[in-house]
């Protein structure tokens, strides 16, 4: 059998545990809002309309802040025509939809507060600019006395929103964006931006665009180009990655997490590069504000052609195999929380979803659901710096990789820590070995495995995966389990 080790101590801490970091996503954008978390006559549906099957998975994955409303969606958005009582239809250009404009700013923050999550919200610096985002902020965060928070009042919010988090636009660097720019138009519409903001409310936070992905053809030279320009002025520059078994490699795939800690890595670099340049002292932090596993050559393949209300897109049904690698990139995420401040799985209901939904039927868990319920409830306290001793195996994109990742937490007040570990071998188990200073028990450990990776949830079996108890032994400060083949592990020791 193989062997792994892992070695950690609670003295050695990389940051805190960012709660911020068990982000999601709602987007304008297929089944995510009508008939995902919005279904007026459904039968748990509440006074305002939410699906409370929706509402009480969403508290259950442990969802702290939902990024909205888009993505691609919001570069032709116009937020007017989602307040008040009359409420044009519109095209959305960027999935060929019709909008209705029946959720917005509103009913979405009301449902926000209903999730207990806290809302990041995008403005659109495609096709608007810097009037647009005073107006939307305007309206959104003045207490009143002014026209447009006075608007906000009479349509029935007497309280402002107090949104802190705000996106300074998604992906321009893109030329299927909407209002398409090159880095220069770009950075130097988020500084003014970004700068009127501030005059308006201060104590904001503000993202910047970066790369679309990592393998966009300006990726880095994007980012310093756009950090020149508003470096002084945000908090934090976003990134974004999906990954798919590109051409059935699914050795590759189950290594995704190794290419989002060279891309954190990457862009780490590049905003520290150019802050020396500008001799500051100021660290930029990384918004991962969109991740997921997205089979995108499905999408391609069948693009959407028609225009329609809330049609099914990109619904991808997540496999054991999916919910490994999810697991894994909620890994690197925590390794990182010295600079991640934020990230959002994208997206939340139905559109790429760990929720599924039928319209006036059930709710269901993806597969993908089961680790990022569990990494969100387990992981307190601190990140700790963990070494790990593996095996290596050979893939085709990323060269030799170690078979076993992981990463631990640990909760200072009770002294527990928390192990997730992740093996990447499709065949051999993995007998992993953790020395856990001061650990007196093992309290609870789970697994996400099954001996058919292709295994999914449906509306038929919506539990055909789910965690299941891990064997797990703790002596001597030391922590024994074995891995199975494909599997996502989380051990809390007390």
């Amino acid at each position: 059998m193989l062997k792994a080790d892992i070695v950690l101590s609670p003295d050695f801490v990389v940051a805190p545990v960012r709660r911020r970091l068990f982000g999601s996503f709602v987007e304008h954008m297929g089944r995510c809002v009508y008939s995902g978390i919005h279904e007026p006559g459904h039968p748990t549906a509440d006074e305002d309309g939410f699906r409370g099957d929706v509402l009480a998975l969403t508290r259950e994955l442990g969802v702290s802040l939902v990024r909205y409303p888009g993505g691609n969606f919001v570069s032709g958005y116009r937020w007017e025509d989602g307040v008040g009582p009359d409420r044009p239809v519109r095209r959305d250009l960027a999935w060929r939809g019709i909008e209705t404009n029946a959720v917005g700013i509103d009913e979405f923050a009301r449902w926000a507060r209903k999730a207990d999550a806290e809302v990041m919200y995008a403005v659109n610096l495609g096709t608007r600019g810097v009037a647009e985002a005073l107006d939307v902020h305007e309206y959104m965060n003045h207490p009143g006395g002014t026209l447009l928070s006075d608007l906000r009042r009479a349509n029935g919010t007497a309280d402002p929103h107090g949104v802190r988090l705000w996106c300074l636009g998604n992906e321009l660097d893109g030329p299927w964006q909407t209002g398409h720019k090159t880095a220069h138009e770009y950075g130097r519409l988020a500084a003014e931006t970004a700068r009127a903001l501030r005059q308006a409310e201060p104590g904001l936070e503000l993202v910047a665009c970066g790369s679309s992905h990592s393998g966009m053809p300006t990726f880095g030279a994007w980012e310093a180009t756009v950090l020149e320009l508003t470096y002084d002025l945000v908090d934090h520059i976003s990134c974004h990655a999906y990954y798919e078994p590109l051409d059935g490699d699914v050795d590759s795939f189950l290594a995704s997490a190794v290419d989002m800690d060279h891309f954190i890595d990457s862009v780490v670099a590049t905003a520290d590069a150019v802050g020396a340049r500008l001799r500051s002292d100021k660290r930029i932090g990384l918004s991962f504000d969109e991740w997921n596993v997205w089979y995108q050559s499905r999408f391609q393949a069948d693009p959407p052609t028609e225009w329609r209300t809330a049609p099914r897109l990109i619904e991808d049904v997540y496999d054991v195999l999916d919910a490994v690698v999810v697991g894994n990139l909620l890994i690197s995420l925590l390794r990182h929380s010295d600079r991640v401040a934020a990230a959002c799985q994208a997206q939340l209901v139905n559109v790429i979803a760990p929720i599924r939904t039928e319209p006036g039927g059930p709710a269901w868990r993806q597969t993908t659901f089961h680790p990022f319920a569990l990494t969100s409830r387990l992981a307190r306290g601190q990140v700790l710096r963990t070494e790990v001793t593996s095996p290596v195996y050979p893939t085709a994109r990323y060269g030799n990789v170690p078979v076993v990742d992981a990463v631990a937490t640990h909760e200072p007040a009770t002294g527990e820590v928390v192990v997730f570990a992740v093996n990447r071998h499709r065949i051999e188990p993995v007998e992993l070995r953790a020395t856990v200073p001061g650990a007196t028990s093992v309290s609870e450990a789970w697994t996400v495995h099954d001996p058919d990776t292709s295994a999914t949830n449906t509306r038929a079996n919506p539990d055909r995966v789910v965690p299941r108890h891990q064997s797990a032994e703790l002596s001597d400060d030391t922590l024994r389990t074995v891995l199975a083949p494909v599997s996502w592990t989380a051990i809390r020791l007390g």
